[in-house]
């Protein structure tokens, strides 16, 4: 990997720790509580599992120019991806019966606050 190279994957790594943090912000100053961040498994990774009651959300981050740019970002196979970390998560949770789940998506856009979308797309349930 050339030095280029080098640079730019670390500052998209920045921008993406900046845009999780923006986005952790976001939805806590809504109330809710975040569970998880980077949430890694072989099946998947969620940027963050945010919880407000008896509601779960599992939050997709895209830090893009626009809000047409960050919905058109997550691809179906991420969804896949994301959904399959999310069933795993939620079968380890003690009152896994009486969650209800929610996926979202917060954009992290250049000088604004973090747009919250919910419902970005819907899991297989």
């Amino acid at each position: 990997m050339t030095d280029a190279a080098a640079g730019r994957r670390r500052k998209a790594y920045r921008r993406g720790h900046r845009g999780e943090w923006l986005a952790a912000a976001a939805l806590m100053a809504k109330g809710y509580r975040i569970l998880a961040r980077r949430y890694r498994t072989k099946l998947g990774e969620i940027d963050l599992i945010a919880r407000r009651g008896d509601l779960v959300l599992i939050v997709e981050v895209k830090a893009r120019r626009t809000l047409v740019e960050a919905m058109e970002a997550i691809a179906r196979e991420s969804e896949w991806r994301i959904e399959r970390a999310a069933d795993l998560w939620l079968s380890r949770q003690p009152d896994y019966g009486r969650l209800s789940v929610r996926f979202d998506m917060v954009a992290v856009l250049p000088w604004r606050w973090p747009v919250h979308v919910e419902n970005a797309f819907y899991g297989r349930r």
